[in-house]
């Protein structure tokens, strides 16, 4: 990255502070006189946990505002009353949360045909709050195999079982979401890497692109969408590219983070997110890309390099 192209920390953050005291910052100016994300092909998100869980541990509002500063145009993976901050900041939340507290939504998924009732439930009160705040996505998982998460004994469901579970209850929301103009977006997770409860996911059913993308096309709504996460699918099948053109209709929403380890998207992790980005604008994508990495250094001059990196 060319030393024009960084912003100075410290005024970025200097600005982002009196702005949260004030209620006003222009949408993406950078502190060096202009934003980061320049071109804007691609449209790019910040996931709020991820920089709510480590190091500065931002909270939403300076998320929100550091988002604006780089010439992001989204804040995701909020719910609630969470989304009328991010509105309050001129941004939109590309990728809504289900309220699954204090489960974590991808556990037990829509595999595990008990649990449809409550997925039923928080799935469509997250497109009613997805609709009235115009947020495009809403987020879902298929699950882990096991019936009894947790239980290291616990009988699993076959592939076959899962995929039909899960087509079977998708069906009974894809509906829902159509009336509301809202996509669910089906998220592959990785099953490989058991260093992190965040950077892995042993046992999770959806760990591949075949599997779930088979689950999308069988639910037959044009609501229903693949979570293509660069990460995970790196880790599980490679051949990031040709998968994007080849799902190019079926993408709905983008994640990014550096790999291994869920970090930074910088010269210490074998990803070329270039050429990834520059894929998705040839193929027409419209969607977002949420930065979903897990700050290993100072966040902000991380976020500042992923941004412009992927301002193709």
């Amino acid at each position: 990255m060319k030393r024009a192209q960084l912003i100075d920390r410290r005024s970025l953050l200097c600005k982002a502070a009196g702005a949260v005291g004030v209620g006003i910052l222009p949408v993406g100016v950078g502190a060096a006189g202009g934003p980061v994300a320049v071109k804007g092909r691609i449209r790019q998100s910040i996931a709020y946990w991820a920089f709510n869980v480590a190091g500065d541990k931002w909270n939403l509002a300076q998320t929100c505002q550091i988002a604006r500063q780089l010439g992001c145009r989204s804040v995701e993976l909020v719910k609630g009353k969470e989304h009328e901050i991010v509105r309050e900041h001129g941004l939109t939340c590309a990728l809504s949360q289900i309220d699954l507290d204090p489960d974590p939504p991808f556990v037990r998924g829509w595999n595990h045909p008990e649990h449809w009732p409550r997925l039923i439930r928080v799935t469509k009160q997250a497109v009613d709050e997805a609709a009235h705040y115009g947020s495009p996505n809403v987020i879902c998982f298929t699950g882990y195999r096991a019936k009894d998460p947790g239980n290291p004994t616990s009988v699993e469901w076959s592939a076959e079982e899962g995929a039909d579970n899960c087509v079977a209850g998708f069906k009974q929301v894809a509906g829902y979401a159509e009336k509301k103009h809202v996509n669910l977006c089906l998220e592959i997770l990785n099953t490989r890497d058991n260093t992190h409860p965040m950077k892995g996911h042993p046992g999770y059913q959806g760990d591949n692109t075949d599997y779930c993308i088979n689950i999308v096309k069988r639910v037959e709504s044009p609501c229903m969408k693949l979570l293509f996460d660069v990460y995970h699918v790196q880790i599980m099948d490679g051949d990031i590219i040709r998968r994007i053109h080849e799902h190019k209709d079926y993408i709905g929403h983008i994640h990014v983070a550096g790999c291994p380890g869920r970090g930074e998207l910088d010269d210490r992790q074998e990803i070329n997110f270039k050429p990834i980005m520059e894929a998705l604008v040839n193929v027409g994508y419209q969607g977002y890309v949420g930065h979903e990495y897990i700050p290993t250094r100072e966040p902000l001059q991380g976020l500042i390099e992923a941004v412009s990196l992927c301002d193709v």
